[in-house]
């Protein structure tokens, strides 16, 4: 009989520390470089309790190759294992860096999948397709532009070149995994970037589609994200979809978070202004 008290797998969160050695923005409420001290202080938590691994979902900097170069030394620090993915920021960077950002972070690739016990995490890289990740004549370039030029069209209101989607071959991927999952007996948690629900002006540009094949599978029971800094939550056919909040927003509050997931629920433990909940895992 399993132990509905003890945690199957704990990990550690952290969304868009989005680092740069620049002056605040005050009327966004950014404070760039203070993100060095503030992830100093979540990895002193991180590294207090035991954790499968630590998740940044995006925007590790504001801009600037170099910016890297200053706070992944902070993220050296943790006992943990550390893993990325891709947001917007990211490719804030001179364009001979574009193909070069997912290798800086130490990604096996622009999206990948991992597995611990009988749970597997999907990576996304939602800046696949956009306006700004790929160089000067990369044929999703002019997909983007389609892409958002549609959506601009109908007035939606996630039609902003700050958001991106998934490439078809990305798409068809991520169906692969949840359908080897699926076949496997495994749970599917999803990290992402950019959200894709509740309905919001930093989803990506191609959530309905994402939102249909995940919910499609009983084996995906969740998905995580960052972007909008704000934080969010809601859930589709009883599945959540948890938007955390970003690091660099405030002069002096931290955000961060350590989820454990259980046989039955999800609970997230947040830090600073980071928001404590209990999902229940539907069955």
């Amino acid at each position: 009989m399993s132990d509905l008290s003890a945690p199957i797998l704990r990990f550690g969160i952290v969304a868009d520390p989005q680092y740069a050695d620049i002056a605040p923005n005050a009327a966004l409420n950014r404070y760039y470089a203070g993100s060095l001290a503030k992830l100093a202080e979540a990895v002193s938590v991180f590294n207090a309790t035991e954790l499968d691994f630590v998740m940044t979902l995006g925007d590790v900097i504001d801009r600037d190759w170099a910016s890297f170069g200053d706070i992944l030394p902070v993220y050296e620090t943790l006992r943990h294992k550390r893993l990325f993915l891709l947001g917007n920021h990211d490719f804030a960077v001179a364009p001979q860096h574009l193909g070069e950002v997912s290798a800086r972070l130490g990604m096996p690739g622009r999206y990948y999948d991992f597995a611990i016990g009988n749970w597997r995490f999907a990576v996304l890289d939602g800046s696949d397709v956009s306006v700004f990740s790929t160089p000067s004549g990369d044929p999703r370039n002019a997909l983007a532009t389609e892409r958002l030029g549609a959506l601009q069209d109908e007035g939606a209101i996630n039609a902003h070149t700050w958001n991106g989607s998934l490439s078809d071959a990305q798409f068809a991927w991520l169906s692969g995994v949840l359908e080897k999952a699926k076949a496997d007996g495994e749970a599917v948690l999803v990290f992402g970037h950019y959200p894709v629900f509740p309905p919001n002006a930093h989803n990506m540009w191609d959530s309905q589609r994402i939102i249909d094949l995940l919910t499609g599978f009983a084996c995906f029971k969740g998905y995580f994200c960052g972007h909008n800094h704000d934080g969010n939550v809601g859930e589709v056919d009883g599945r959540p979809f948890v938007t955390f909040k970003g690091m660099v927003d405030t002069r002096h509050e931290n955000t961060f978070a350590i989820v454990e997931i259980f046989e039955d629920r999800i609970a997230i433990e947040g830090f600073g202004r980071e928001d404590s909940r209990i999902l229940p895992i539907r069955a």
